[in-house]
């Protein structure tokens, strides 16, 4: 898995146990839908650690507990 698919992985995963959309995500984010769009279809390789933020804020989280999860803390970066 490549660091851009573990962020959408966790993304769809928050948002299933927060019953909210990633649409929904983007609005309470304050970004663009566009800019989610893009991360969630891979086309964003590394998230912007302000993205992340943001994201995390519309989370109701912070960045740590946004990143702060088994799949994160046990993946092998690869260069993409």
């Amino acid at each position: 898995m490549t660091y851009s698919e573990i962020i959408v992985f966790r993304l769809k995963k928050l948002c299933e146990q927060k019953g909210i959309s990633i649409n929904k995500l983007a609005t309470l984010s304050g970004m663009t839908q566009s800019t989610l769009d893009n991360i969630m279809k891979g086309n964003t390789k590394n998230p912007k650690l302000k993205t992340l933020h943001k994201l995390a804020m519309g989370l109701d989280m912070t960045v740590s507990e946004l990143l702060d999860f088994p799949e994160m803390n046990e993946m092998l970066f690869d260069d993409e």
